[in-house]
């Protein structure tokens, strides 16, 4: 009998459908993150940040099973760091993408690039035992402040923004960022009204870096009528990837509870869109902290 081929879109999309869909009603999405949440999952071995897709499933992970440290390996990786996977734990998934000529095109492929998914299983710190990882590791610096490095990253952009009235938008015609005036915005349970401000600048940057010279990010040839609805889920990864990145909690946006039910029924069609969305959304950020501007 020949073994069943894991089929790793329809398994993260299917954990993340859950995961939204367990709100019951609360507009609460497995991206928002509180203060108590915000690390970055990083590799233990290369330091390296994971991106697109692997944050949110670790994320989801990490907040079902309790895992704050957001450090993660392989099996392989921790071993050779002297620790132990305890006994019973079991891997979550991450994904990564090889480039290939495949002799034949399957459920697995992106036919445009010929990319193979590749599911790899990773354990979090919390999962071993006989590691001892540094604290600076794990803790944020007690002198860095995030005003500043928030403020900085904002202009080193390039983007103009333009306070007043009482929306926040970008708005392509005069490439501009609008929004109230910071003292308009408001605290709310898991974030300051300082956070609340400049998770909002985040989302409206995000939306600022797909215009053609930017990331040129044309979604409609794939989502069609859907294509403003994912751009606005593009826009919610991606501030709550800026928020993690500057330790800024990422509040739920009531006014984006009307793009829900097209999120999800987008996903439950298309197994890849999240996928796609996380990816575009990584790429956005990267764009932004590329320090371009002045």
């Amino acid at each position: 009998m020949t073994a069943t081929r894991l089929d790793i879109h329809q398994l993260i999309t299917n954990q993340i459908i859950a995961a939204i869909e367990s709100g019951a009603g609360e507009f609460k999405l497995p991206w928002h993150r509180s203060g108590a949440d915000l690390s970055q999952p990083r590799n233990i071995a290369s330091q390296s940040v994971y991106r697109g897709i692997n944050v949110l499933t670790l994320w989801l992970t990490a907040e079902a099973k309790g895992y704050p440290s957001g450090l993660w390996g392989t099996f392989n990786q921790w071993t050779a760091l002297g620790a132990k996977i305890r006994k019973g734990e079991k891997a979550s998934l991450v994904v990564f993408y090889k480039e290939t000529i495949p002799s034949k095109i399957d459920e697995t492929v992106d036919k445009k690039s010929c990319r193979i998914a590749r599911a790899t299983p990773v354990f979090a710190l919390e999962q071993v035992e006989d590691y001892a990882p540094e604290i600076s590791a794990l803790e944020p610096d007690p002198s860095h402040n995030i005003n500043c490095e928030a403020e900085a990253f904002i202009k080193k952009t390039g983007a103009i923004i333009l306070h007043g009235g009482s929306a926040a938008y970008y708005q392509p015609a005069n490439d501009g960022i609008h929004l109230p005036v910071k003292n308009a915005f408001i605290a709310s349970e898991s974030s300051s009204a300082e956070e609340s401000y400049y998770a909002t600048v985040f989302h409206e940057l995000i939306h600022f870096t797909g215009r053609t010279d930017r990331c040129d990010r044309d979604l409609t040839g794939r989502f069609g009528t859907s294509a403003y609805a994912m751009e606005e889920l593009i826009a919610e990864l991606g501030a709550a990837f800026l928020c993690s990145h500057f330790k800024i909690s990422s509040a739920p946006r009531k006014d984006h509870a009307q793009y829900l039910a097209n999120w999800l029924s987008v996903m439950k069609s298309d197994k890849r869109a999240i996928f796609s969305a996380a990816s575009q959304a990584s790429r956005a950020v990267d764009f932004l902290l590329d320090d371009r501007g002045s």
